[in-house]
């Protein structure tokens, strides 16, 4: 499990907010999806791990474009950790919802003690920020690489005795939100980072 540190002070997200920068308007919504983000969400997702607020999806400036395949974004080594484990599966909430924001859920429709869940999203900045620092303060690991803010917890679960766990990950106006029970690829919200923002 990882040591709690959290941010502990409102400059910490301030340097980070200079960190994450955008020069392009609010980007449009997607409608055309891939094999594998399904189609676009007509009605409301299931929510994969309830007890867990959802971070803020809404209008932002930003230069990233959302992906519209959830495979094409992991690498070669993650996915192989993965093989075998349905990817959107019917009745799962994957797919690209209304706001434009990605789901990708891993898992079996009938096994919802094992699934890992990722959602992808523009964020408003002060709203982003602002829910880090709350993470921040509720126990989650939180720092600065790769040019965002990432915050991150495992826990284990009080019902099943099963490792939990949430990573966020917040840059150029994007949300990466994995959720997961039972199910964490080593390396995959790297692989995610990297897919994203090739450059670095």
């Amino acid at each position: 499990m990882y040591t709690p540190r959290g941010l502990t002070t409102p400059a910490a997200l301030g340097l980070a907010a200079l960190l994450l920068t955008g020069c392009a308007g609010t980007p449009a919504p997607e409608t055309s999806t891939s094999g594998t983000a399904e189609a676009v969400a007509t009605s409301p997702a299931a929510t994969p791990l309830p007890t867990i607020s959802p971070f803020p999806i809404g209008p932002s400036e930003s230069t990233t474009a959302l992906p519209t395949d959830c495979e094409a974004i992991l690498s070669g080594t993650v996915l192989t950790q993965l093989d075998g484990v349905p990817l959107n599966a019917p009745g799962m909430g994957g797919g690209i919802r209304p706001d434009s924001s990605r789901v990708c859920v891993w898992g079996e429709p009938d096994a919802l003690a094992t699934r890992l869940v990722t959602v992808i999203g523009y964020s408003p900045e002060r709203e982003a920020l602002d829910a880090l620092y709350a993470l921040g303060n509720d126990g989650f690991t939180c720092y600065e690489p790769t040019g965002g803010v990432r915050c991150e917890k495992t826990w284990t679960s009080d019902t099943l005795g099963i490792e939990e766990g949430r990573t966020l990950f917040y840059r150029d106006g994007v949300i990466v939100d994995t959720q997961f029970t039972n199910l964490a690829p080593a390396g995959y919200t790297n692989a995610i980072i990297r897919s994203l923002w090739p450059t670095g």
